[in-house]
C-alpha cells in the first residue's frame, strides 16, 4: 500500500450501544470523509484505541453535510493534542 492509498483519520465520536458493541469513527481534518469502526467491548480490552488512524482510502465514506463541521473541529482537535499513536 502506497501513501497515496491511505488517508489519516482522526478519533471525533466513540458510541455506545445496548449489545456491547462500540462504534468508533474517525474522520479527515477537513470533515469531509470518516470511517466508522465497530468492536466489542470485549475486544476493546485488548487493543488501544488511539487518536488516530491510517485508512485504505476508499475505505471511507462521504460524511453528511450535518456532521461535517463538528467532525472538522473535532478531527482537528485531536490532530493538535495528540500524537496519532496516542492511545485516547
Amino acid at each position: 500500500m502506497t501513501d497515496e492509498e491511505t488517508v489519516r483519520v482522526w478519533l471525533v465520536e466513540r458510541e455506545y450501544n445496548t449489545k456491547g458493541m462500540i462504534s468508533l469513527v474517525y474522520a479527515t481534518t477537513d470533515g469531509t470523509r470518516y470511517l466508522r469502526k465497530q468492536f466489542s467491548e470485549q475486544m476493546l480490552t485488548k487493543k488501544d484505541v488511539t487518536a488516530a488512524v491510517d485508512a485504505e482510502a476508499d475505505r471511507l465514506e462521504p460524511t453528511h453535510e450535518d456532521d461535517r463541521d463538528r467532525f472538522a473541529a473535532e478531527a482537528q482537535r485531536m490532530a493538535d493534542q495528540h500524537d496519532p499513536e496516542n492511545p485516547v
